[in-house]
């Protein structure tokens, strides 16, 4: 479920009081490890941390109006989820980010980003602080170019130029059989 909330403040406000908490919790452990580069604010209706148009103009690739995200923090209807693109975006984080959360002895929800969780307390809160914390904003463009880079259309071949014309001309089609009888005919 979407807030239709514009900033952080009229977002936790809307949550019910255990939710709030919860919400408040884990937002704590990032801004106190976010680099100083990302902002928070509101995007796709969840809080977010991203990457400003005056740092990175280019913006999300899928929509450049959008500033490039990093992380996400979102109460849905059936569980709350944090979407850590600083691990999908670059698999070696992700693969060592799992292998570290297996040793917590939590259990871990999460697909390629999104880590679903009920309560605080299903959380590794420590591996997520440092998570953020190794990513700086530099690092995580970083990444994110590269993992993007691969999709991106590559520039289309000029057309091969015409006998005797310029290059990227459109070469004359041949006249057809049947346009060659007629004006055979009309002489």
């Amino acid at each position: 479920m979407q807030s239709k909330a514009t900033t952080v403040e009229k977002y936790l406000a809307e949550l019910p009081a255990d939710r709030r908490a919860a919400i408040g919790a884990v937002r704590k452990v990032i801004r106190d490890n976010l680099d100083s580069g990302y902002q928070e604010g509101m995007q796709y209706g969840m809080i977010s941390y991203f990457v400003p148009h005056a740092r990175y103009p280019a913006g999300y690739h899928c929509d450049p109006q959008q500033p490039l995200c990093f992380v996400g923090l979102a109460s849905q209807k059936n569980h709350m989820s944090l979407y850590m693109m600083c691990q999908y975006v670059h698999s070696k984080n992700e693969k060592s980010f799992r292998a570290a959360w297996a040793k917590t002895g939590k259990k871990l929800d999460m697909g390629k980003s999104c880590i679903r969780f009920k309560r605080v307390d299903d959380l590794a809160l420590d591996l997520i602080g440092e998570a953020i914390r190794a990513t700086p904003v530099d690092k995580h463009v970083e990444f994110y170019e590269a993992a993007i880079k691969p999709r991106q259309k590559k520039p289309k071949k000029e057309a091969p130029a015409a006998k005797g014309g310029k290059k990227g001309a459109k070469a004359r089609r041949a006249p057809s059989k049947t346009a060659a009888i007629l004006n055979t005919r009309a002489v």
